[in-house]
Protein backbone atom coordinates (compact mmCIF):
# COMPACT_ATOMS: atom_id res chain seq x y z
CA UNK A 1 0.00 0.00 0.00
CA UNK A 2 1.25 3.49 -0.84
CA UNK A 3 0.58 5.80 2.07
CA UNK A 4 0.35 9.56 1.70
CA UNK A 5 3.94 10.18 2.76
CA UNK A 6 5.25 7.81 0.09
CA UNK A 7 2.96 9.52 -2.42
CA UNK A 8 4.24 12.99 -1.63
CA UNK A 9 7.85 11.88 -1.54
CA UNK A 10 7.36 10.24 -4.93
CA UNK A 11 5.94 13.46 -6.34
CA UNK A 12 8.85 15.46 -4.95
CA UNK A 13 11.40 13.00 -6.31
CA UNK A 14 9.87 13.14 -9.79
CA UNK A 15 9.67 16.97 -9.67
CA UNK A 16 6.20 16.74 -11.16
CA UNK A 17 4.91 19.76 -9.30
CA UNK A 18 7.01 22.13 -11.36
CA UNK A 19 4.88 24.86 -12.90
CA UNK A 20 1.85 23.96 -10.76
CA UNK A 21 0.17 25.37 -7.69
CA UNK A 22 -0.84 22.89 -5.07
CA UNK A 23 -3.26 23.17 -2.19
CA UNK A 24 -2.22 21.22 0.87
CA UNK A 25 -4.61 20.20 3.58
CA UNK A 26 -3.11 19.26 6.95
CA UNK A 27 -4.61 16.59 9.09
CA UNK A 28 -3.50 15.46 12.54
CA UNK A 29 -3.05 11.78 11.97
CA UNK A 30 -2.11 8.73 14.01
CA UNK A 31 0.65 9.36 16.55
CA UNK A 32 0.21 13.12 16.25
CA UNK A 33 2.22 13.30 13.04
CA UNK A 34 1.24 16.14 10.73
CA UNK A 35 0.90 14.44 7.38
CA UNK A 36 0.23 16.42 4.22
CA UNK A 37 -2.35 15.30 1.74
CA UNK A 38 -3.02 16.78 -1.66
CA UNK A 39 -6.54 18.13 -1.90
CA UNK A 40 -6.33 19.30 -5.48
CA UNK A 41 -3.99 20.44 -8.23
CA UNK A 42 -4.37 23.65 -10.21
CA UNK A 43 -2.30 23.63 -13.37
CA UNK A 44 -1.17 27.05 -14.57
CA UNK A 45 -0.96 27.18 -18.33
CA UNK A 46 0.53 23.71 -18.44
CA UNK A 47 3.06 22.81 -21.05
CA UNK A 48 2.99 19.49 -22.84
CA UNK A 49 5.64 18.19 -20.47
CA UNK A 50 3.72 19.24 -17.33
CA UNK A 51 0.59 17.55 -18.67
CA UNK A 52 2.65 14.43 -19.08
CA UNK A 53 3.84 14.78 -15.50
CA UNK A 54 0.23 15.21 -14.32
CA UNK A 55 -0.70 12.02 -16.14
CA UNK A 56 2.16 10.37 -14.27
CA UNK A 57 0.60 11.51 -10.97
CA UNK A 58 -2.79 10.20 -12.07
CA UNK A 59 -1.33 6.84 -13.02
CA UNK A 60 0.53 6.69 -9.70
CA UNK A 61 -2.71 7.33 -7.76
CA UNK A 62 -4.50 4.62 -9.71
CA UNK A 63 -1.68 2.16 -9.03
CA UNK A 64 -1.70 3.07 -5.33
CA UNK A 65 -5.44 2.49 -5.03
CA UNK A 66 -5.17 -0.79 -6.93
CA UNK A 67 -2.32 -2.01 -4.70
CA UNK A 68 -4.33 -1.28 -1.55
CA UNK A 69 -7.40 -3.10 -2.81
CA UNK A 70 -5.30 -6.20 -3.41
CA UNK A 71 -4.37 -6.51 0.28
CA UNK A 72 -6.61 -9.00 1.98
CA UNK A 73 -7.78 -8.29 5.52
CA UNK A 74 -6.91 -10.63 8.37
CA UNK A 75 -8.82 -13.92 8.46
CA UNK A 76 -12.30 -13.63 10.04
CA UNK A 77 -12.94 -14.72 13.58
CA UNK A 78 -10.48 -12.47 15.44
CA UNK A 79 -12.47 -10.67 18.18
CA UNK A 80 -11.89 -6.94 18.62
CA UNK A 81 -13.14 -4.32 21.08
CA UNK A 82 -13.77 -1.15 19.07
CA UNK A 83 -17.17 0.21 20.14
CA UNK A 84 -20.15 -0.97 22.15
CA UNK A 85 -22.23 -0.46 19.02
CA UNK A 86 -20.74 -3.83 17.99
CA UNK A 87 -21.78 -5.63 21.20
CA UNK A 88 -25.07 -6.89 22.55
CA UNK A 89 -26.38 -5.92 25.98
CA UNK A 90 -25.58 -9.48 27.09
CA UNK A 91 -21.94 -9.09 26.04
CA UNK A 92 -21.61 -5.70 27.76
CA UNK A 93 -23.07 -7.14 30.96
CA UNK A 94 -20.61 -10.04 30.72
CA UNK A 95 -17.73 -7.56 30.67
CA UNK A 96 -19.19 -5.70 33.64
CA UNK A 97 -19.74 -8.78 35.79
CA UNK A 98 -16.23 -9.97 34.93
CA UNK A 99 -14.72 -6.62 35.94
CA UNK A 100 -16.67 -6.58 39.21
CA UNK A 101 -15.57 -10.13 40.04
CA UNK A 102 -11.95 -9.33 39.21
CA UNK A 103 -12.04 -6.35 41.57
CA UNK A 104 -13.39 -8.50 44.39
CA UNK A 105 -10.94 -11.33 43.74
CA UNK A 106 -7.82 -9.19 43.43
CA UNK A 107 -8.41 -6.26 45.76
CA UNK A 108 -10.32 -7.98 48.56
CA UNK A 109 -9.30 -11.66 48.36
CA UNK A 110 -5.78 -11.23 46.94
CA UNK A 111 -6.40 -14.02 44.43
CA UNK A 112 -3.54 -14.88 42.08
CA UNK A 113 -4.44 -14.94 38.40
CA UNK A 114 -2.42 -18.07 37.66
CA UNK A 115 -0.50 -16.13 35.02
CA UNK A 116 -2.59 -17.29 32.02
CA UNK A 117 -0.77 -14.85 29.70
CA UNK A 118 2.77 -15.75 30.76
CA UNK A 119 5.09 -15.34 27.80
CA UNK A 120 2.58 -13.17 25.94
CA UNK A 121 3.05 -9.51 25.00
CA UNK A 122 0.47 -6.74 24.65
CA UNK A 123 1.48 -3.90 22.33
CA UNK A 124 0.25 -0.61 23.83
CA UNK A 125 0.33 1.84 20.93
CA UNK A 126 -0.58 5.32 22.18
CA UNK A 127 -0.61 8.43 20.00
CA UNK A 128 -1.70 10.65 22.89
CA UNK A 129 -0.66 11.12 26.50
CA UNK A 130 -2.46 9.00 29.05
CA UNK A 131 -2.49 8.46 32.80
CA UNK A 132 -5.43 6.26 33.73
CA UNK A 133 -5.59 4.18 30.53
CA UNK A 134 -1.87 3.46 30.48
CA UNK A 135 -1.57 2.61 34.18
CA UNK A 136 -4.75 0.51 34.07
CA UNK A 137 -3.61 -1.40 31.00
CA UNK A 138 -0.06 -2.09 32.15
CA UNK A 139 -1.12 -3.23 35.62
CA UNK A 140 -3.94 -5.37 34.22
CA UNK A 141 -1.82 -7.22 31.66
CA UNK A 142 0.93 -7.71 34.26
CA UNK A 143 -1.57 -9.25 36.69
CA UNK A 144 -2.52 -11.76 34.00
CA UNK A 145 1.14 -12.67 33.54
CA UNK A 146 1.64 -10.84 30.25
CA UNK A 147 4.25 -8.28 29.29
CA UNK A 148 3.16 -4.74 28.36
CA UNK A 149 5.15 -3.16 25.51
CA UNK A 150 4.49 0.58 25.40
CA UNK A 151 4.95 2.11 21.95
CA UNK A 152 4.58 5.88 21.92
CA UNK A 153 4.74 8.36 19.07
CA UNK A 154 8.55 8.48 19.24
CA UNK A 155 9.05 4.73 19.44
CA UNK A 156 7.81 3.36 16.13
CA UNK A 157 7.44 4.62 12.56
CA UNK A 158 3.68 4.35 12.29
CA UNK A 159 2.40 7.22 10.18
CA UNK A 160 5.89 8.41 9.22
CA UNK A 161 7.53 5.85 6.97
CA UNK A 162 5.06 3.00 7.28
CA UNK A 163 1.33 2.72 6.68
CA UNK A 164 -1.23 1.63 9.25
CA UNK A 165 -1.90 -1.47 7.19
CA UNK A 166 1.75 -2.53 7.18
CA UNK A 167 2.22 -1.78 10.86
CA UNK A 168 -0.89 -3.74 11.80
CA UNK A 169 0.33 -6.80 9.90
CA UNK A 170 3.86 -6.56 11.32
CA UNK A 171 3.04 -5.84 14.97
CA UNK A 172 0.19 -8.35 15.16
CA UNK A 173 2.55 -11.09 13.97
CA UNK A 174 4.69 -10.65 17.10
CA UNK A 175 2.24 -9.94 19.95
CA UNK A 176 -0.87 -11.45 21.54
CA UNK A 177 -2.93 -8.26 21.36
CA UNK A 178 -2.88 -4.56 20.50
CA UNK A 179 -4.23 -1.76 22.71
CA UNK A 180 -4.30 1.40 20.59
CA UNK A 181 -5.03 5.02 21.49
CA UNK A 182 -5.40 6.85 18.20
CA UNK A 183 -6.64 10.02 16.53
CA UNK A 184 -9.11 9.28 13.76
CA UNK A 185 -11.50 6.43 14.42
CA UNK A 186 -10.69 5.10 10.96
CA UNK A 187 -7.18 4.39 12.28
CA UNK A 188 -8.41 1.89 14.87
CA UNK A 189 -10.68 0.33 12.26
CA UNK A 190 -7.73 -0.12 9.89
CA UNK A 191 -5.59 -1.65 12.62
CA UNK A 192 -8.37 -4.12 13.45
CA UNK A 193 -9.08 -4.93 9.80
CA UNK A 194 -5.56 -6.20 9.12
CA UNK A 195 -4.54 -7.45 12.58
CA UNK A 196 -4.31 -11.17 13.24
CA UNK A 197 -4.69 -10.57 17.00
CA UNK A 198 -7.38 -8.74 19.02
CA UNK A 199 -7.31 -4.94 18.85
CA UNK A 200 -8.69 -2.87 21.73
CA UNK A 201 -9.78 0.73 21.25
CA UNK A 202 -8.15 2.67 24.08
CA UNK A 203 -9.57 5.90 22.62
CA UNK A 204 -10.35 7.34 19.22
CA UNK A 205 -11.89 10.63 18.20
CA UNK A 206 -15.27 8.90 17.95
CA UNK A 207 -15.43 6.37 20.80
CA UNK A 208 -13.87 5.62 24.20
CA UNK A 209 -15.50 2.31 25.18
CA UNK A 210 -13.24 1.33 28.09
CA UNK A 211 -14.14 4.57 29.87
CA UNK A 212 -17.85 3.87 29.60
CA UNK A 213 -17.39 0.39 31.06
CA UNK A 214 -15.78 2.03 34.10
CA UNK A 215 -18.67 4.50 34.34
CA UNK A 216 -21.19 1.65 34.28
CA UNK A 217 -19.29 -0.32 36.89
CA UNK A 218 -19.11 2.74 39.14
CA UNK A 219 -22.84 3.40 38.80
CA UNK A 220 -23.55 -0.22 39.69
CA UNK A 221 -21.44 0.15 42.83
CA UNK A 222 -23.15 3.44 43.73
CA UNK A 223 -26.76 2.37 43.24
CA UNK A 224 -26.47 -1.24 44.34
CA UNK A 225 -26.25 -2.60 47.91
CA UNK A 226 -23.57 -0.86 49.97
CA UNK A 227 -20.77 -2.54 51.97
CA UNK A 228 -20.71 -2.16 55.72
CA UNK A 229 -17.25 -0.56 55.60
CA UNK A 230 -14.31 0.13 53.27
CA UNK A 231 -12.77 -3.27 53.95
CA UNK A 232 -15.66 -5.17 52.38
CA UNK A 233 -17.17 -5.37 48.89
CA UNK A 234 -20.63 -6.49 47.85
CA UNK A 235 -21.07 -5.32 44.25
CA UNK A 236 -20.33 -8.82 42.96
CA UNK A 237 -23.40 -10.18 44.77
CA UNK A 238 -25.85 -8.24 42.58
CA UNK A 239 -26.11 -8.34 38.79
CA UNK A 240 -25.91 -4.94 37.02
CA UNK A 241 -29.24 -5.76 35.37
CA UNK A 242 -30.75 -5.10 38.76
CA UNK A 243 -29.12 -1.70 39.29
CA UNK A 244 -28.57 0.07 35.96
CA UNK A 245 -31.84 -0.05 33.97
CA UNK A 246 -34.09 2.89 34.78
CA UNK A 247 -31.32 5.25 35.90
CA UNK A 248 -31.20 8.68 34.29
CA UNK A 249 -27.83 10.11 33.29
CA UNK A 250 -27.45 13.76 32.29
CA UNK A 251 -24.55 14.74 30.04
CA UNK A 252 -23.53 18.41 30.20
CA UNK A 253 -20.69 19.18 27.81
CA UNK A 254 -19.20 18.56 24.39
CA UNK A 255 -20.53 16.14 21.77
CA UNK A 256 -17.33 14.12 21.96
CA UNK A 257 -16.13 10.52 22.07
CA UNK A 258 -17.30 10.00 25.67
CA UNK A 259 -20.81 11.10 24.82
CA UNK A 260 -20.74 8.98 21.65
CA UNK A 261 -19.86 5.93 23.71
CA UNK A 262 -22.67 6.67 26.16
CA UNK A 263 -25.13 7.03 23.29
CA UNK A 264 -24.34 3.61 21.79
CA UNK A 265 -24.26 1.93 25.23
CA UNK A 266 -26.73 3.38 27.73
CA UNK A 267 -29.99 2.96 25.75
CA UNK A 268 -29.00 -0.64 25.01
CA UNK A 269 -28.94 -1.28 28.77
CA UNK A 270 -32.15 0.62 29.56
CA UNK A 271 -30.41 3.71 30.98
CA UNK A 272 -32.12 7.02 30.15
CA UNK A 273 -29.79 9.69 28.76
CA UNK A 274 -30.42 13.42 28.49
CA UNK A 275 -27.80 15.42 26.59
CA UNK A 276 -27.00 19.13 26.78
CA UNK A 277 -24.42 20.50 24.34
CA UNK A 278 -23.86 24.06 23.13
CA UNK A 279 -25.06 24.88 19.63
CA UNK A 280 -22.48 23.69 17.14
CA UNK A 281 -21.19 20.94 19.45
CA UNK A 282 -23.85 18.27 18.96
CA UNK A 283 -22.91 14.58 18.71
CA UNK A 284 -22.49 12.90 15.32
CA UNK A 285 -25.74 12.15 13.51
CA UNK A 286 -24.92 8.48 12.85
CA UNK A 287 -24.27 7.93 16.56
CA UNK A 288 -27.52 9.67 17.50
CA UNK A 289 -29.38 7.40 15.11
CA UNK A 290 -27.86 4.31 16.76
CA UNK A 291 -28.96 5.62 20.17
CA UNK A 292 -32.51 6.27 19.00
CA UNK A 293 -32.78 2.82 17.46
CA UNK A 294 -31.58 1.15 20.67
CA UNK A 295 -33.84 3.34 22.82
CA UNK A 296 -36.86 2.26 20.79
CA UNK A 297 -36.03 -1.39 21.50
CA UNK A 298 -35.68 -0.92 25.28
CA UNK A 299 -38.34 1.77 25.80
CA UNK A 300 -35.60 4.12 26.99
CA UNK A 301 -35.62 7.90 26.70
CA UNK A 302 -32.81 9.74 24.87
CA UNK A 303 -33.22 13.52 24.66
CA UNK A 304 -31.16 16.45 23.38
CA UNK A 305 -31.12 20.10 24.38
CA UNK A 306 -28.86 23.15 24.48
CA UNK A 307 -29.95 24.01 28.03
CA UNK A 308 -28.02 22.23 30.83
CA UNK A 309 -30.84 22.88 33.32
CA UNK A 310 -33.29 21.02 31.11
CA UNK A 311 -30.89 18.09 30.78
CA UNK A 312 -30.31 17.59 34.52
CA UNK A 313 -34.01 17.42 35.46
CA UNK A 314 -34.62 14.23 37.50
CA UNK A 315 -31.05 13.05 36.84
CA UNK A 316 -29.53 10.37 39.04
CA UNK A 317 -26.05 11.09 37.65
CA UNK A 318 -24.56 14.20 36.06
CA UNK A 319 -21.51 13.68 33.86
CA UNK A 320 -19.18 16.07 32.09
CA UNK A 321 -15.76 15.93 30.46
CA UNK A 322 -13.14 18.27 29.10
CA UNK A 323 -14.32 21.03 26.80
CA UNK A 324 -10.94 21.17 25.09
CA UNK A 325 -9.52 17.84 24.01
CA UNK A 326 -5.92 17.23 22.94
CA UNK A 327 -5.45 18.78 19.52
CA UNK A 328 -8.10 21.46 20.14
CA UNK A 329 -5.87 23.88 22.06
CA UNK A 330 -6.10 26.50 19.31
CA UNK A 331 -9.88 26.59 19.87
CA UNK A 332 -9.60 27.25 23.61
CA UNK A 333 -10.83 30.86 23.69
CA UNK A 334 -13.81 30.12 21.44
CA UNK A 335 -14.75 26.98 23.32
CA UNK A 336 -14.59 28.68 26.73
CA UNK A 337 -16.94 31.32 25.36
CA UNK A 338 -19.32 28.80 23.77
CA UNK A 339 -19.48 26.62 26.90
CA UNK A 340 -20.38 29.49 29.23
CA UNK A 341 -23.10 28.25 31.61
CA UNK A 342 -22.07 24.60 31.25
CA UNK A 343 -20.03 24.29 34.46
CA UNK A 344 -21.53 21.62 36.70
CA UNK A 345 -22.36 23.23 40.02
CA UNK A 346 -24.71 22.57 42.90
CA UNK A 347 -26.84 25.53 41.85
CA UNK A 348 -27.15 24.18 38.28
CA UNK A 349 -28.34 20.83 39.60
CA UNK A 350 -30.78 22.42 42.07
CA UNK A 351 -32.23 24.92 39.61
CA UNK A 352 -32.54 22.23 36.95
CA UNK A 353 -34.30 19.81 39.30
CA UNK A 354 -31.79 16.95 39.55
CA UNK A 355 -32.68 14.32 42.12
CA UNK A 356 -31.69 15.34 45.67
CA UNK A 357 -29.07 12.58 45.93
CA UNK A 358 -27.62 13.01 42.42
CA UNK A 359 -24.06 11.80 41.82
CA UNK A 360 -21.22 13.19 39.71
CA UNK A 361 -18.79 11.48 37.32
CA UNK A 362 -15.92 12.79 35.18
CA UNK A 363 -13.40 10.71 33.22
CA UNK A 364 -10.48 13.03 34.15
CA UNK A 365 -8.30 14.99 33.85
CA UNK A 366 -10.57 17.75 35.06
CA UNK A 367 -10.38 21.54 34.70
CA UNK A 368 -12.17 23.87 37.08
CA UNK A 369 -14.28 25.53 34.39
CA UNK A 370 -15.97 22.16 33.77
CA UNK A 371 -17.06 21.47 37.35
CA UNK A 372 -16.77 23.47 40.56
CA UNK A 373 -14.56 22.34 43.43
CA UNK A 374 -17.70 22.25 45.55
CA UNK A 375 -19.03 19.38 43.41
CA UNK A 376 -15.78 17.72 42.32
CA UNK A 377 -14.50 17.15 45.87
CA UNK A 378 -17.89 16.53 47.46
CA UNK A 379 -19.42 13.24 48.64
CA UNK A 380 -21.51 13.34 45.45
CA UNK A 381 -18.39 12.86 43.36
CA UNK A 382 -17.18 9.35 42.54
CA UNK A 383 -14.49 10.36 40.06
CA UNK A 384 -11.60 8.57 41.80
CA UNK A 385 -13.56 5.35 42.24
CA UNK A 386 -14.46 5.71 38.55
CA UNK A 387 -10.76 6.14 37.69
CA UNK A 388 -9.76 3.03 39.65
CA UNK A 389 -12.42 1.04 37.86
CA UNK A 390 -10.59 1.67 34.59
CA UNK A 391 -8.18 -1.07 35.73
CA UNK A 392 -10.84 -3.66 36.47
CA UNK A 393 -12.80 -3.04 33.30
CA UNK A 394 -9.69 -3.16 31.10
CA UNK A 395 -8.71 -6.35 32.92
CA UNK A 396 -12.11 -7.77 31.97
CA UNK A 397 -11.61 -6.81 28.31
CA UNK A 398 -8.14 -8.41 28.23
CA UNK A 399 -9.53 -11.53 29.89
CA UNK A 400 -12.35 -11.74 27.33
CA UNK A 401 -10.22 -11.21 24.23
CA UNK A 402 -6.89 -12.82 25.08
CA UNK A 403 -7.99 -15.70 27.34
CA UNK A 404 -11.67 -16.48 26.73
CA UNK A 405 -11.42 -15.46 23.04
CA UNK A 406 -14.78 -13.71 23.00
CA UNK A 407 -17.43 -11.75 24.89
CA UNK A 408 -20.11 -14.46 25.27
Amino acid sequence: MYDRITFLNHIADEKILAGSKIKIKYKADLFGVQRSIISRFIINRPSTSSIGKWNHVSNFCTTAARSTSNVAPAPPGVPHYITHADLSSHQIYNLLTSAIQHKYNVKYLDVNSGQPLAGKTLAIMFSKRSTRTRVATETAITYLGGQPMFLGSQDIQLGVNESLLDTSKVVSSMVAGIMARVGAHSDIETLAKYSTVPVINALSDKYHPTQILADLMTMHEIFGPQPKDDSSYVAHLTHPRGTLPGLKVAWVGDGNNILHSMLVTFPKLGIHLSVATPKGYSPAEDVVNIAKDEAAKTNTEVSFTHDPKVAVKNADVIVTDTWISMGQESEKAKRLHDFAGYQVTSSLAKEGGAKPDWKFLHCLPRKQEEVSDEVFYSPRSFVFQEAENRKWTILAVLDALLIKKGFD
